[in-house]
C-alpha cells in the first residue's frame, strides 16, 4: 500500500512540477526554473516520508567546505538525487543523456545548468563533462556526480569512472565523498518502497593535489566502506564489502 500511494504521489508531483518547470524554462535566466525544481524536490522528499515512510537522516554537514566543491556520491536509488539536491540551495548535477528522452525535460535540464553527458562515456563524454562543469565552476556552484555512472544494487558496486578526478584536477576543487543506504528503502528504480530511516553521510573532503591513482583509490575506499557500514547498521547485519559487478552496456 505504501508503494502504491507513493508512486501515485510521485507521478502527480513529477507531471505537475515538470510541466510548470517547462513553462518556467521559457523565462529569462535560470531563476524561475530553478525555483520550481527546488520546490519539486522538497515535495518529493516530503512524499517519501508521508507516503513511503522513508525518513532521511543527514550526517556530516559540518564537514562541508566553504565555497564551491564537488560531491561524489554512491548511487543506489532513484531517490538519491532528490535527497541530495534538497540539501543545497543551488546544485549543478551530472546526469546521463537518458533523461533527455522524457518530453520537455531536455529544455529544463539545459536551463538548470545540468551537466548532461553521454551515458556510454568515451572522449566526447569527457569533453562535454569538462566544458559544462567549467560553466558551473565559473558560477561558483557545487557539483554533484555519481562516479559509478549507474545505479548499483545494495551490496554491489561498479567500476568508478575517472570523470570526477578530471574535474577535481582541472578546477582545483575539493571533493566531498557521500555515502548512503537509501537503496535499502527505495531500491534502484523499483516500484517497491520500504519504510525506515535512510542515511546520507557527507564524509571528510578530499583535499586538492592528489594524483589520479591515489585519488580514485581513496574515493572508492571511503565511499564503499562507509556505505557498507550504513547498510549493515540499517539491516542489522554484519558489515559486508560490496561486490564489483560488470558495468551495464547500453
Amino acid at each position: 500500500m505504501r508503494s502504491f500511494a507513493f508512486n501515485i504521489a510521485y507521478w502527480i508531483l513529477s507531471i505537475g512540477y515538470g510541466l510548470t518547470a517547462a513553462f518556467a524554462a521559457l523565462a529569462p535566466g535560470r531563476g524561475p526554473a530553478s525555483w520550481v525544481i527546488r520546490r519539486y524536490v522538497k515535495r518529493m522528499v516530503q512524499a517519501m516520508t508521508l507516503f513511503a515512510g522513508i525518513r532521511l537522516r543527514v550526517l556530516g554537514r559540518e564537514r562541508l567546505p566553504a565555497g564551491a566543491f564537488i560531491i561524489a556520491s554512491k548511487h543506489q536509488s532513484w531517490g538519491d538525487g532528490f535527497a541530495t539536491y534538497d540539501q543545497f540551495d543551488d546544485l549543478a548535477f551530472v546526469t546521463g543523456d537518458h533523461l533527455e528522452k522524457f518530453p520537455l525535460l531536455g529544455g529544463v535540464l539545459k536551463k538548470l545548468g545540468a551537466i548532461v553527458v553521454n551515458s556510454c562515456g568515451g572522449h566526447e563524454a569527457r569533453k562535454a563533462l569538462a566544458m559544462r562543469a567549467a560553466e558551473a565552476r565559473a558560477e561558483n556552484r557545487k557539483i554533484l556526480i555519481y562516479p559509478e555512472g549507474h545505479l548499483a544494487p545494495v551490496g554491489k558496486k561498479f567500476r568508478y569512472r575517472s570523470g570526477v578526478w578530471h574535474m577535481y584536477r582541472d578546477f582545483d576543487m575539493p571533493v566531498v565523498p557521500l555515502a548512503t543506504n537509501l537503496g535499502l528503502f527505495w531500491p534502484e528504480e523499483k516500484y517497491e518502497k520500504h519504510a525506515g530511516t535512510a542515511t546520507l553521510d557527507f564524509l571528510e573532503p578530499i583535499p586538492t593535489g592528489l594524483k589520479k591513482e591515489e585519488f580514485m583509490a581513496h574515493l572508492e575506499a571511503v565511499i564503499e566502506a562507509r556505505t557498507a557500514e550504513l547498510v549493515a547498521e540499517a539491516a542489522g547485519q554484519p558489515v559486508s564489502p560490496a561486490v564489483l559487478i560488470d558495468t551495464p552496456v547500453k
